[in-house]
């Protein structure tokens, strides 16, 4: 596990410069998640680097959603980021226009109303159930992708 990609206009808006960016970005993932103990953060060009150790592949997974769901983001590296293997049944999601989680819960769990499972997942970067965007990933525990 390496690189993760995201939609570089699409996010929240943490930082006014790209000498901000890190300690912006670092206070965020830590506020939120206290899963991740040592945490350096780099920012260049819209790519950042996480650097730390994290309890949880969980804690991982929240910690790249919450630094790539931040407006200027592009990639985020965890490459240095000492951490538990990721679950195998974990699909990270671009919510796509015109998507709610319970069209993300029917697909990708077989039940609408598992989207609450999907919220309280992405608690970090969904704050409103009913407020997703565009260009928002996503990680849907227990998901498996569906058939082509």
């Amino acid at each position: 596990m390496g690189l993760f990609d995201f939609a570089r206009d699409m996010g929240k808006k943490l930082f006014d410069s790209d000498d901000e960016a890190p300690g912006k970005i670092k206070a965020s993932v830590q506020d939120d998640n206290p899963g991740i103990e040592d945490l350096d953060v780099s920012y260049q060009g819209g790519k950042v680097s996480l650097k730390g150790k994290a309890n949880s592949a969980e804690a991982m997974e929240k910690a790249v959603l919450m630094a790539g769901n931040v407006q200027g983001v592009t990639d985020v590296d965890v490459s240095a980021l000492d951490s538990p293997a990721a679950a195998p049944d974990v699909v990270y999601y671009t919510v796509q226009p015109g998507d709610s989680l319970s069209k993300i819960a029917k697909v990708y769990l077989g039940d609408a109303m598992a989207y609450t499972a999907i919220f309280e997942a992405n608690r970090e970067v969904i704050k409103d159930p009913d407020l997703i965007y565009p260009g928002q990933k996503i990680r849907i525990p227990g998901g498996s992708t569906p058939a082509a």
